[in-house]
């Protein structure tokens, strides 16, 4: 890390606002840019780039970055969107799976007696969710809302937002898995 990193780092760790906003302005519109690659939206890359800085902030006084500030920045939006991608890409395979076995015209009663088995359990481990993940898995799944939207709903931070989706995915995996191995 360069002297004039340190300092910053220094001054940003010492609740320096105007400092924090030079860096912001300086690195949010190429940090927005990168993440658009990986994620392909502008609004999420905007998301991911935003809930960056602001764990930088919320965190400033603990922050141990050994590495150069760009560097730093660039390694935690690229994570986080990964993070995103990972998340849809499990939707999109449980999504495909439900409706290339359950929606097709001939239904036979042997299948149809499987969706009401694994809408039971889906309604079981929906139910087993702590109440936060319930609200902001519903929210997310059934209002179709996006993450900074359930953020800004429910006065959380995005990241929050986003553990609590990976809690109820890791969840939904544990009690699906017998479901998950046929896909």
């Amino acid at each position: 890390m360069s002297p004039s990193e340190k300092k910053i780092l220094r001054l940003i760790k010492e609740g320096d606002i105007k400092q924090f906003e030079i860096l912001f302005k300086e690195y949010y519109p190429r940090l927005c840019e990168f993440g658009t690659k990986y994620v392909k939206n502008i609004e999420q890359a905007e998301e991911v780039v935003q809930d960056t800085f602001y764990n930088i902030w919320k965190n400033k006084e603990i922050l141990n970055i050994t590495t150069s500030l760009k560097a730093y920045l660039y390694t935690a939006v690229r994570n986080n969107c990964l993070q995103i991608i990972r998340v849809r890409n499990l939707d999109l395979k449980y999504e495909n799976y439900y409706k290339s076995h359950y929606f097709n015209e001939s239904v036979s009663p042997a299948e149809e007696l499987n969706a009401k088995e694994l809408s039971n359990v889906i309604q079981k481990a929906l139910n087993s969710l702590p109440e936060k993940s319930k609200i902001i898995f519903k929210m997310s799944r059934d209002e179709g809302l996006k993450y900074h939207e359930i953020a800004e709903k429910l006065a959380i931070s995005i990241k929050t937002v986003e553990a609590n989706m990976g809690k109820a995915l890791k969840h939904f995996r544990t009690h699906l898995k017998d479901y998950a191995e046929a896909v």
